[in-house]
């Protein structure tokens, strides 16, 4: 069997997440963030899914994603659901998981060519 290693052609590249970081290219990410195929927001201050609100999503809405994958640590927390209605009410997906299943998530449709837009928190 022949492995041929194929690169992405975007340019960040989220190789895998945590609940203690991230690891974008070559980058070891250890406090919250937001990543796109063409953007890195490397200071994102959020820290709780539980406290996040509308005005958190703003970043990650101003990348005008069809769909936002949300990565809330370690384990999957909800954030409250006025939160949530922000990226809702303008038709954008919103996807809530673990950082672990959020960084899969993100590179598969991102690889796909997705307009994919994921924030990530570490406490």
């Amino acid at each position: 069997m022949q492995l041929n290693l194929e690169r992405p052609d975007y340019q960040y590249f989220l190789r895998g997440a945590d609940g203690a970081g991230a690891l974008v290219n070559a980058r070891k990410l250890s406090s919250s963030f937001i990543i796109a195929p063409d953007t890195l927001i490397e200071t994102w201050p959020v820290l709780d899914a539980k406290t996040l609100t509308a005005d958190d999503f703003a970043p990650l809405l101003a990348l005008s994603p069809e769909v936002i994958v949300l990565g809330t640590g370690a384990h999957q927390v909800f954030p409250p659901a006025a939160a949530l209605a922000s990226s809702l009410r303008q038709g954008i997906g919103l996807e809530v998981m673990d950082n672990g299943a959020a960084a899969r998530t993100y590179s598969i449709l991102a690889g796909e060519g997705r307009r994919v837009v994921a924030g990530f928190l570490f406490p």
